[in-house]
């Protein structure tokens, strides 16, 4: 009777920890949206700064390199955004078959397109070992998509059961433990209390383990969407207030000496701030 009430509170255990580690999964996902969002105003922002460097004449050179840079650096985030997000394509370049077809029905499922590419490019990591971000053009796109239709495999395939199953199944956190599926099934029914209770415990640690990275790594989405947020919001006002001052000058070198020195602060601040869309999470 002992060995048989440790095993229901060892088997309650573990389902409260996946309770809880479901709630950071999702979390995340929210994070990693609005991190997605943000991102999307700051390439915005730098769109009406180039365009307006666009309209002035005789710029420096050193302009043209720094939006060179600049368009490096958000390279791989507009192609990504403008990904059409096929599941029939994401499982053909995750290598086909049915197996594949039901670990990323799975997973897909469960989120909405934005959430899903948000988190791919967030946290994705190519086969080479190489972050999405950082890729650009068909192998941003190939990696992403691969990424959300292959890494649904790691753990297994389709184990995690509904719910906000991404994370669960997928590469960059995935805990590979399958926890969820043994809590679903019989597997605690079909053994022997003590066996049973050990086997839970066990879970629930790794569980645990897992839940505390997405934490950590959710906190880093967060400050880094801050940082992003502040400088695009700052960088914004610079752009409006520099203009309203200087609208009837046409020409950089009609610019005094202050407002050259102020314009080469906006460019500056504008190739700091999409250096941000490199910078890698839970890595």
């Amino acid at each position: 009777m002992l060995n048989s009430s440790l095993k229901k509170e060892a088997v309650k255990k573990m389902e409260r920890a996946i309770d809880h580690y479901e709630k950071s999964s999702k979390t995340l996902q929210n994070n990693a949206v609005k991190l997605h969002n943000t991102r999307t105003f700051g390439v915005d922002v730098i769109g009406k700064v180039e365009e307006y460097i666009n309209l002035l004449a005789n710029t420096p050179k050193e302009f043209k390199k720094s939006f060179e840079k600049v368009r490096v650096n958000l390279a791989s985030f507009k192609v990504l955004s403008e990904i059409s997000y096929d599941e029939i394509e994401m499982i053909k370049l995750a290598g086909g078959g049915a197996a594949v077809g039901v670990a990323a029905g799975v997973a897909t499922a469960a989120l909405a397109p934005t959430a899903a590419m948000a988190i791919a490019t967030t946290l994705g990591t190519a086969s080479t070992g190489t972050a999405i971000s950082t890729l650009s053009g068909a192998a941003a796109t190939n990696a992403a998509l691969a990424w959300l239709g292959g890494g649904t495999l790691v753990a297994g395939g389709g184990g995690m059961a509904g719910g906000s199953a991404l994370l669960a199944l997928a590469g960059p956190i995935g805990w590979g433990i399958g926890a969820a599926s043994l809590a679903a099934g019989g597997f605690f029914a079909s053994k022997k209390n003590k066996e049973a209770a050990i086997k839970a415990d066990k879970e629930r640690v790794e569980i645990v383990k897992s839940t505390r990275v997405l934490d950590a790594t959710s906190t880093e989405i967060i400050n880094l969407k801050s940082s992003t947020q502040s400088m695009a919001t700052k960088l914004e006002q610079s752009l409006i207030s520099f203009i309203s001052n200087t609208k009837h000058v046409k020409s950089f070198t009609d610019f005094s000496q202050d407002e050259r020195n102020s314009l080469r602060a906006i460019i500056n601040n504008t190739e700091s701030l999409s250096a941000l869309f490199m910078k890698e999470v839970g890595r």
